[in-house]
């Protein structure tokens, strides 16, 4: 599984609904709509300033990825940005990949 934090910043009609609803009913929520993307909530946390929400997920692939991002925007209630983590071995492998490239104007 893949590792995303999806940053969700409720539109008005989104916070009126977790005020309505409470926090904890979110949590519930996107604990079960990740599910439903074979995937899992590791951690939900709400924030405060630009930013109200931040989940960390693991999800089967970025076809899962972007359909959750998608079908959450869908809806008006948030916008969300969906970000591609990488464990510091996965970042260890990137930095040892020597690859060729040909800069502009090169």
């Amino acid at each position: 599984m893949a590792k995303y934090l999806c940053i969700v910043t409720y539109t008005a009609e989104g916070l009126k609904g977790l005020m309505a609803r409470g926090g904890t009913a979110r949590v519930e929520a996107a604990h079960k709509f990740v599910g439903s993307a074979g995937g899992s909530v590791e951690s939900f946390y709400f924030g405060l300033g630009a930013d109200d929400a931040y989940i960390v997920a693991d999800l089967p692939d970025n076809v899962a990825a972007a359909a959750t991002a998608m079908s959450a925007a869908a809806t008006g209630m948030v916008v969300n940005r969906m970000v591609p983590l990488l464990t510091a071995e996965e970042v260890d492998r990137a930095a040892g990949a020597r690859l060729s490239y040909d800069a502009p104007g090169s």
